[in-house]
């Protein structure tokens, strides 16, 4: 379980909001937003203020790459959970998100070759058949009781005089 955040740091080694967004390039509503999730940790000024330890810096960096990944902040949010708050995370602990982060990625690109070789048969075969596609209308468990839409509701017919 991750330690608390520190009561106090090395104000030499603590940094402001803004000096963090310079930094990363990420908004200060962002490093905001990070921070209520969880995500990132501050300490506050007697004026309260917040200041950010410098090994945060490598949390958003961590966060922005996720992010070009494609890996959602619950993931973030779930490997962080572990680390700790009050020290800059090891080698180890580095490793141990890489590696399971690793193995997602390798199941979104088996994916997405899937989808790829899909698109490429459907581009050939030129169907354009919302029942026989297997791009379009993958699994598709009505398409046994003919075309067209089945779980619409038939509109009433309009009463006649």
């Amino acid at each position: 379980m991750p330690d608390s955040p520190p009561a106090k740091l090395n104000p030499a080694d603590l940094m402001t909001v803004g000096e963090v967004a310079r930094r990363t390039g990420v908004a200060v509503s962002a490093l905001h937003f990070y921070e209520a999730q969880g995500l990132i940790f501050s300490t506050r000024t007697a004026g309260n203020q917040r200041r950010y330890a410098r090994h945060m810096l490598r949390r958003i960096s961590l966060i922005q790459v996720a992010k070009r990944l494609g890996i959602p902040l619950h993931d973030v949010a779930e490997v962080f959970r572990d680390l700790p708050h009050s020290r800059r995370p090891t080698r180890r602990e580095w490793d141990r998100i890489a590696r399971r982060w690793s193995a997602d990625l390798e199941l979104r690109r088996a994916a997405l070759e899937r989808l790829q070789a899909d698109l490429a048969g459907c581009i050939g075969c030129g169907c354009v058949s919302m029942s026989r596609c297997r791009l379009i209308n993958p699994s598709d468990a009505l398409a046994q009781d003919g075309p067209g839409a089945r779980r619409l509701e038939p509109l009433p017919e309009p009463e006649r005089d």
